[in-house]
Order: structure tokens, then C-alpha cells, then sequence
């Protein structure tokens, strides 16, 4: 296969704190030679875990780049042993965009690993963390948020596995990180994501839903900074004590948790995030919004539990995730 076009400014297995950039090549109308580059640290000391933490997969996710950019500064080399690897953006296009998928290729960079090292720029960076990055890494921690059209409870996130002794692993990470919601999660559509590829590797993988909207709180961005340096403290890495506060345990088991929208129109939330909800109960009504007096189409719960996330802008197309419900475990 060919080799992957990008090149770390710094080295990624030398004891030190190293900030640096990796470099991708990439010519366009503006820098016929020119090259994107995505920031990097890397701290190491000894032998160890190694962490691999990103954040800005999607670009308008913002809790991981400030949780990420505040470890990279403070962590100090005696705290550790092993090796820390941050990714503050994971997706810099996009990041540097504020949208969602890259402005480059509109690649949604957590639907096409494993990427391509011929590929697009979206699909270049997934095959240097397919081929590069996720196999140096025992555990990995990949902040989201709903970005500019979801909105959350915050909670970190376990995949449900077939393989049930990695699950359990990644279970135990994922209640060590300590949102105040902890998350069982059934993915409806798992091909090409960055969680998938690091779970076939054999990765202790943990990720989140910390807010949303486009934007973060200081809540959300205490709930990251505090939840990063638990995992790195849980996997052995970090000196210290977990910081563990009380969490509500969730389940997302089937498709039915998910309410799509089959209409346009504007959206009448009946129920705020944390509410609890009955089965049945309604959760939004969506108005057609080119006319009057008529019914609005009505959204029910299919499940009893909580109203985990929500549809954050105003206006809702067919097709759009309306409510989310967790039970609660």
C-alpha cells in the first residue's frame, strides 16, 4: 500500500513534551506548495500506555479542542509514565471552518475510515490514525458534542460489543472518565467510524455527547478537562486520584431511542433535555411552516426513560433526529 503522505514536525516516541504539527501536503489556488497543518503534542516519559486524545472529528464540536488545548499546557513529564499523544483537531478543515464536515472534500471524517492514503484530505488523515496513530495506542479518548444541529445531556459513551471482555474494558474507562450521564450505546450506523476502527483494533475506546448547539459552556468544558485526566489517571499513565462524582447510568439499545422527522417544518420541543419521559408521551410537534390553522405532526416516545438529546436549531428537514431517549440502567 502506499505510504501516507503525512509527516510529524516532532517525534512521536522520544521522552520529552513535544508541540509540533503534522504535515500534510496539500496544493491549492492559495499555496501551490502549501501544506495543512494539524497540531500535536506529544509527551513521554518511559515506558508506559500510551493515550491517544482528539477532539474536532467534527468541526463545530468544541469541548474536546479546549479540554485537549488545557492538557497540553498543564500536563508536566514527571506527572506520567507513558506516553500521552493530543490531537486538540482532529479534523483542522473542518475545525478551522466550524462546520461539521470538511469545507475541502465534505467528508464526514467519523464515516470514512479507513481512510485512503491517495485519497481525499479527510481521507489521508483517517489513514495516518488508521496505520499510524491508533495502533501505537492502548486507549483512546474521542470527544463530540452535537455540534450546530444536536444538543445533549452530558454523558460519556461504551459501545455495545460482541466481544464482551473489551467491552467491559471499555466500560470501565468510560465510567472512570465520570460525566454525570454514562452511556451504553448501540451505534445505528457504525461503518466507517473512528470508534469502530479503534474497537477492531483491540482499543479501550471511550467518546462522548457533552453538549451542543455549536457551542460549549463552562459546564461542558469542566466536564471534559476533568473527564480527560481521569482517563489518563485510570489507564495508568497519569499520577493521581480519580475525581469521581455521582453518575446516572443510560442504555441506548435499539434504533427506537432515535426520533426522525419524516416532515419540514418548525419544531415545538414538549419536553427538555433531562426530562423524564413515558412511553408514548409526546416529545415534539413540527409545524409546516409555509401555512395556518393547520395540525402540527406530533412525536412520541418509544421508549420510557430520559430525554437524552434533542434537534437544537428552530427549522427541521425530513429526515433530521428529532429527540433522542436513554433508559435510565
Amino acid at each position: 500500500m502506499r505510504d501516507n503522505p503525512i509527516s510529524p514536525t516532532i517525534p512521536l516516541r522520544e521522552n520529552g513534551v513535544h508541540h509540533g504539527h503534522l504535515n500534510l501536503p496539500y496544493s491549492r489556488d492559495d499555496s501551490a506548495w502549501g501544506s495543512i497543518m494539524i497540531p500535536i503534542c506529544v509527551i513521554c516519559n518511559g515506558e508506559g500506555p500510551t493515550a491517544l486524545l482528539t477532539g474536532a472529528n467534527h468541526g463545530d464540536e468544541y469541548e474536546g479542542p479546549v479540554a485537549l488545548l488545557n492538557l497540553a499546557r498543564d500536563l508536566q513529564l514527571d506527572e506520567i509514565s507513558g506516553r500521552v499523544i493530543i490531537v486538540p483537531f482532529l479534523n483542522y478543515p473542518a475545525f478551522l471552518s466550524a462546520t461539521r464536515t470538511s469545507p475541502i472534500d465534505k467528508c464526514n471524517m467519523n464515516r470514512i475510515f479507513p481512510g485512503r492514503p491517495d485519497g481525499s484530505v479527510s481521507e489521508k488523515i483517517a489513514d495516518y490514525f488508521q496505520r499510524t496513530l491508533l495502533p501505537q495506542a492502548d486507549i483512546v479518548l474521542d470527544f463530540h458534542s452535537g455540534g450546530k444541529t444536536l444538543d445533549f445531556v452530558p454523558f460519556a459513551a461504551a459501545h455495545i460489543q460482541e466481544n464482551k471482555a473489551h467491552q467491559e474494558l471499555c466500560v470501565a474507562a468510560m465510567q472512570a472518565f465520570n460525566a454525570p450521564y454514562s452511556m451504553m450505546q448501540l451505534e445505528i450506523d457504525n461503518v466507517g467510524m473512528y470508534d469502530t476502527a479503534a474497537e477492531e483494533m483491540g482499543k479501550v475506546f471511550v467518546s462522548t455527547e457533552l453538549g451542543g448547539g455549536g457551542t460549549l459552556t463552562a459546564r461542558s468544558a469542566a466536564i471534559a478537562k476533568k473527564g480527560a485526566r481521569n482517563i489518563l489517571i485510570h489507564a495508568g499513565i497519569l499520577d493521581g486520584e480519580l475525581e469521581i462524582s455521582p453518575s446516572t447510568q443510560l442504555d441506548m439499545p435499539d434504533g427506537d431511542c432515535f426520533t426522525i422527522s419524516e416532515i419540514e417544518g418548525l419544531i415545538e420541543p414538549m419536553a427538555d433535555l433531562g426530562n423524564a419521559v413515558e412511553q408514548g408521551q409526546m416529545l415534539a410537534r413540527i409545524w409546516p411552516k409555509d401555512r395556518i390553522g393547520a395540525n402540527p405532526v406530533v412525536y412520541h416516545a418509544k421508549h420510557t426513560g430520559i430525554l437524552a438529546g434533542r434537534h437544537f436549531p428552530g427549522l427541521v428537514k425530513s429526515g433530521d433526529c428529532v429527540a433522542v431517549t436513554a433508559i435510565e440502567s
